[in-house]
């Protein structure tokens, strides 16, 4: 699988192995069968993983509201 790994040379060893082991963990969202991951014919997108400062406005919201009062 090393073949498969074209990976931003900013991630640490440590990053690229858990971004590797999350693709394995969900290949069926990133390849079709055998292929390698990364492979789906007819369907090429280019993704951008950002995580400098200023984050973008849906990271910086938190997933559900923090206090009792406003989730009544």
């Amino acid at each position: 699988m090393n073949s498969e790994r074209q990976f931003r040379t900013t991630l640490t060893s440590k990053q690229n192995l858990s971004l590797l082991k999350m693709l394995r963990k969900n290949r069926p969202a990133f390849s079709i069968g055998e292929e390698p991951l990364g492979t789906i014919v007819g369907h090429d997108i280019e993704l951008y993983l950002d995580v400098e400062r200023p984050y973008p406005p849906m990271l910086r919201s938190p997933p559900y509201p923090a206090s009792l009062k406003t989730r009544k």
